[in-house]
């Protein structure tokens, strides 16, 4: 049986502004086209399948149509889901009676019977490939404290063993239907050992003391499934993983490998796993490439890029620019919003380095009182912690002019 692992779309995502509307449409297109070319018998989405809890009406309109496509291409394909930290449990949930009849299977949040009991049974989903192999897939979502089991534990340990519990009942209640096939399970969790991206995750449950130990899992699942982190990883023995998001979804995640993984279930064991690439729609791009560069190094770059009316706005390249500061810049954002004005490219930063030692102002006047400096002097060494060059004549004139108004309107 043939499982495709994926998580983290972030449907309805922007970045600074700009729609990721296109990217998102070249993704589902191309994993449409690998659900047939490689044969998935199962397609397991691992959470935050929207960017917010409360969606725009197009980027549902992209994940209802996506739906569609896939089952009219693969009508024996299952389709698993589950609700992650950006998800609305509910809203993924309204739609179960319809999604079940076309073979899609979402558990937005994680649903109980009665006050305490939880519905172990809602999470489990009896699949099969097409050689006739059955699997269970424990699709358990995005926990939230309230969603754990009371324990006889320390305070620090409640949140860790309640999640363990959760998988392991899960688990037990998939090995008394599981006839001796595969037992897969999803999550949507921040375990101990995975390595956060910068910008676009946020830790989740109950903060950084809480990262989850990877053996809470039972020996019994054959591969785990995880979403919310965008780098993709293994973790442990390789059994559980994270896939990572389809896209970039920060300047900061530019780098990583952008993927799906492929998980092959032979016998009712893991037979392998392995990343499919997911190719790029659009590039993203730093000047300089590394490092910082001197606004007219930058500016002088950028107008070397392609000009505005040889890319689509869709199409066009997001741009990060970092520019070394040696004195200060009037005006400096203008200039790079200028240069860019007739540029194929849409810019997401401006970041700035100063060159100066950055040392506090208090060891940079060590021996010396402030009662014994002139307002000039603290001036001067406050610039000198920032930039590398010494304040101008006409910095220092303007220093002045505002120091008279100071102390005219002191008087």
């Amino acid at each position: 049986m043939r499982f495709l692992h994926t998580s983290d779309w972030h449907l309805g995502h922007t970045l600074k502004g700009w729609s990721r509307s296109e990217e998102h449409a070249a993704f589902l297109g191309w994993l449409e086209g690998a659900l047939v070319q490689e044969e998935i018998d199962v397609l397991l989405v691992a959470g935050d399948i929207f960017d917010t809890a409360n969606p725009s009406a197009a980027a549902q309109e992209t994940w209802y149509a996506f739906l569609a496509r896939a089952r009219r291409r693969n009508p024996d394909l299952d389709i698993v889901v589950i609700g992650g930290n950006h998800d609305s449990a509910s809203r993924l949930d309204a739609p179960n009676p319809l999604l079940r009849a076309l073979g899609v299977h979402v558990v937005g949040g994680f649903l109980r019977l009665g006050e305490r009991v939880q519905d172990i049974d809602s999470l489990l989903v009896p699949v099969t490939g097409r050689d006739g192999e059955r699997a269970i897939v424990a699709a358990v979502p995005f926990l939230r404290p309230p969603d754990l089991p009371v324990l006889e534990v320390g305070e620090d340990d409640a949140l860790v063993e309640g999640v363990r519990a959760v998988y392991r009942e899960v688990t037990d209640r998939a090995l008394t239907r599981s006839s001796g096939g595969a037992i897969v399970a999803m999550g949507h969790l921040y375990m101990a050992g995975g390595e956060l991206s910068e910008l676009s995750e946020r830790r989740i449950l109950g903060g950084n003391q809480h990262a989850l130990p990877v053996d809470l899992f039972p020996p019994e699942l054959v591969y785990v499934a995880l979403g919310h982190l965008h780098r993709a990883q293994r973790l442990g023995d390789g059994r559980v993983r994270y896939s990572g998001s389809p896209i970039p979804l920060s300047m900061a995640e530019a780098g990583y490998p952008h993927q799906v993984v492929l998980v092959d279930v032979r016998g009712g064991v893991l037979e392998s796993s392995r990343a499919l690439h997911v190719p790029h729609r659009v590039e993203m791009m730093r000047i300089p490439e590394a490092g910082s560069a001197a606004l007219p190094e930058v500016i002088l770059a950028i107008k070397e890029l392609p000009e505005r009316s040889t890319i689509e706005e869709s199409l066009r390249p997001f741009l990060d620019v970092e520019i070394r500061r040696e004195k200060p810049e009037p005006g400096l954002q203008q200039q790079i919003l200028d240069a860019v004005s007739d540029r194929a490219v849409r810019l997401v930063r401006i970041a700035t380095v100063d060159t100066g030692g950055k040392l506090p102002l208090a060891d940079a006047l060590r021996g010396k009182t402030l009662d014994a400096l002139t307002p000039e002097q603290v001036f001067v060494e406050r610039h000198r912690r920032h930039y590398e060059a010494p304040p101008t004549p006409e910095l220092i004139a303007a220093f002045h002019e505002l120091l008279a108004v100071a102390h005219a309107g002191a008087s």
